[in-house]
């Protein structure tokens, strides 16, 4: 007669590979903070007015930079950066560079090609679309617009989400 582990045969696909030993978690969280910001922090920074101490990249397309990009954005886009960024950014200041969104992974082109010019560089989670999802404003080539929060990625009844 055998006997089996019932938790050994049930193993959901969350806990089948172990959780990392919480100092390797903790050193992992800690730089994945040094590489990433995400739109609510951007928003903030600009929002205090003032120099916010990094410049932000739309490295999108011409065409999607005219449908809309977060005001006050430097338009360079990815296939540009080795031979533009020179003439757009100063290499002593950080970067946070932003795409469409979390479906795409042209700002993790971009913050590459920038880091390895040698610029600081971090890429903004979300991108485009989660700067209009959560209701900040934007410039087109019409002009400014905003859209309302979608309350699936902003509290409606708090100032932020608390975290």
């Amino acid at each position: 007669m055998s006997v089996t582990t019932p938790a050994a045969e049930h193993v959901n696909a969350v806990l089948r590979t172990a959780p990392a030993p919480s100092a390797e978690a903790a050193a992992y969280f800690r730089a994945s903070l040094a590489f990433h910001t995400d739109v609510s922090d951007v928003a903030d920074a600009l929002a205090a007015g003032g120099d916010p101490g990094f410049v932000l990249v739309d490295c999108r397309s011409t065409e999607s930079w005219d449908q809309g990009h977060v005001p006050g954005a430097v338009h360079l886009p990815t296939a540009h950066v080795p031979e533009q960024a020179g003439q757009l950014l100063d290499p002593a200041v950080p970067v946070v560079t932003y795409c469409w969104g979390p479906g795409c992974n042209g700002a993790t082109r971009a913050a590459l090609a920038l880091a390895e010019l040698g610029y600081r560089v971090k890429e903004m989670l979300g991108g485009f679309e989660y700067w209009a999802r959560e209701g900040f404003e934007f410039e087109t080539w019409q002009g400014a617009g905003r859209r309302a929060a979608d309350p699936l990625t902003v509290p409606v009844d708090a100032a932020d989400c608390g975290c």
